[in-house]
């Protein structure tokens, strides 16, 4: 077994990883990189391999820098099957929509405001690129063991990220490897406690928070004092949210905050069309997450989901109070967008920043302490407070990460990290060198680990 890293290595987007084995040739995930403009730009490049040459992709989870590029993968010739969870085949199907209508309206707006450095800007992928996914998604149950091709199977275990999210254990060839995916906290507020794959030959680790550790200080009361202070001051918050998984957890907390009268009768809007139907799924897929019916049904009557762009207008004039959760969570694109080119030069705005921050994103360098940042080809001067709410990532941090390890028998010793940056990667592996004597290192782009 030959597996070849060639994303998500030594940046936290873009997982993709090719794994060859006798009589099998497949991808564990097919990400889109965000963040810095020549990441950005890889997702453009041809994929170094031939796409028609696949028999399958072995997918995680359904976030962007996961599934984003599967239609240029179909595009380019992919006909296999794609294994995923049951929710992350509706997750995957929302994401890559939402992906497609952005890109479509980006490349439309960059014409029609001559902005784009291209004579003619396009969308990476349509939305009927994205539509051509579909047909190709198989379900798997987690802890079943699933046959993938001629002496290979793979089992998919909650990982505890999003609904939906699993680690994997690919089998062929008299070896194994486990690819963690993205791994959860251990005490996540709505996802139940992740499952840990069998014994393996090596380990495929995520890195994204393996330098740091969440705060002591419970996020809740962090997020409280935030949008509290914002309201009461007569100021609207906004929220760049993940649509998938800290919508809702951001939703979850402020209903059980409103509930309880610790925060003002004020609007609560979810502004994220994908957000909105992300809650339909949680409907679909109970066993996935810890809220009874009841809290479930009371979330949801708190916040109005704008669905049409016209309702983002209305909230946007409208000079209440408010509190606003809007996509992207890192601010890369979506109806947060419109939100910040009104309310980011106003000093009573709240910019609540949760969850990771890749280089190069506007989540990133508003946390940096930039004084402009730049919107669809204009600069705007930044006067909102910007507070960052620590706590709330859909990732484990580094003790979680060594804890996951840590239950998992790897006789080989071998394990190589990747969606991390260097720095995190690197604190990890020193750590997981300490405390377990593993063969470790962080995976380089293009580098092959051949079991």
């Amino acid at each position: 077994m030959n597996i070849t890293f060639l994303g998500a290595a030594g940046t936290v987007t873009g997982s993709l990883t090719l794994v060859e084995t006798r009589h099998v040739r497949l991808l564990v995930d097919c990400g889109m990189f965000q963040g810095l403009k020549e990441l950005r730009l890889r997702n453009r490049e041809p994929f170094g391999f031939d796409p028609a040459s696949l028999d399958c992709v072995l997918l995680t989870h359904g976030h962007l820098d996961h599934c984003g590029l599967l239609p240029k993968l179909v595009a380019e010739g992919f006909r296999g099957e794609i294994y995923c969870s049951a929710p992350t085949k509706e997750v995957v199907k929302l994401i890559l929509e939402d992906s497609a209508r952005i890109q479509e309206e980006e490349a439309e707006m960059a014409n029609r405001g001559h902005y784009s450095k291209h004579s003619l800007a396009l969308p990476l992928y349509t939305l009927e690129d994205a539509r051509r996914v579909f047909p190709m998604l198989r379900t798997v149950e987690p802890g079943i063991e699933a046959g993938i091709g001629k002496d290979a199977s793979a089992v998919f275990t909650n990982s505890g990220h999003i609904i939906g999210a699993c680690s994997i254990l690919l089998r062929a060839d008299g070896k194994s490897v486990v690819f963690s995916g993205d791994i959860g906290q251990d005490d996540d507020a709505l996802m139940l406690p992740l499952q840990l794959p069998p014994a393996a030959d090596a380990v495929i680790m995520e890195s994204t928070y393996g330098d740091r550790l969440h705060p002591t200080e419970d996020p809740a009361v962090m997020l409280e004092a935030a949008v509290g202070n914002a309201l009461r001051a007569g100021g609207t918050v906004i929220i760049p949210g993940f649509a998938v998984g800290r919508a809702q957890t951001l939703m979850y907390l402020l209903w059980k905050m409103r509930r309880e009268d610790r925060l003002p009768d004020v609007p609560f809007i979810l502004d994220t069309p994908m957000g909105a139907d992300m809650l339909g799924i949680m409907q679909n897929h109970r066993k996935w997450h810890k809220l009874t019916p009841e809290e479930f049904e009371g979330m949801c009557a708190l916040f109005t989901s704008n669905i049409a762009y016209s309702a983002t207008i209305d909230t946007i004039y409208d000079k209440r109070p408010k509190v606003v959760i809007a996509a992207s969570g890192m601010i890369t694109g979506g109806r947060v967008l419109s939100y910040l080119e009104h309310y980011i030069g106003n000093p009573k705005t709240c910019v609540v920043i949760i969850g990771f921050q890749a280089e190069g994103t506007r989540g990133r360098q508003l946390l940096e302490g930039e004084t402009h940042i730049k919107i669809r080809g204009k600069m705007y001067p930044v006067q909102a407070n910007v507070v960052q709410v620590e706590g709330l990532s859909a990732h484990g941090d580094q003790n979680d990460l060594l804890n996951w390890l840590s239950k998992i028998n790897v006789p080989g010793k071998r394990v190589r990290l990747v969606h991390g940056e260097p720095q995190a990667s690197a604190s990890l592996a020193a750590k997981i060198v300490d405390r377990f004597g593993h063969d470790v290192m962080a995976a380089d782009e293009g580098s092959v680990l051949n079991l």
